[in-house]
């Protein structure tokens, strides 16, 4: 079985729709305080534009891990 983690950032966009931001294999030693320095530092500087509709607001930040197992389909 195979396991990958991934950091999802929630945001809101200007027009009212929820933006997800991924970032895979983040450190084992990232912290709340670091998640959310870097969200805020996304809407500051504006850094992603998505649809050409501005971030406005951090929504939430989760650590998702995946188990993935894959099948010989050869019979």
């Amino acid at each position: 079985m195979e396991a990958s983690k991934r950091l999802v950032m929630t945001f809101k966009s200007a027009g009212g729709n929820t933006v997800n931001l991924t970032v895979d294999d983040p450190k084992e030693s990232l912290t709340e305080t670091q998640v959310i320095d870097a969200m805020n530092l996304i809407i500051e500087k504006n850094i992603f534009c998505p649809g050409e509709v501005d971030l406005k607001e951090a929504v939430k930040a989760r650590v998702v891990e995946t188990y993935a197992t894959e099948y010989d389909l050869k019979l």
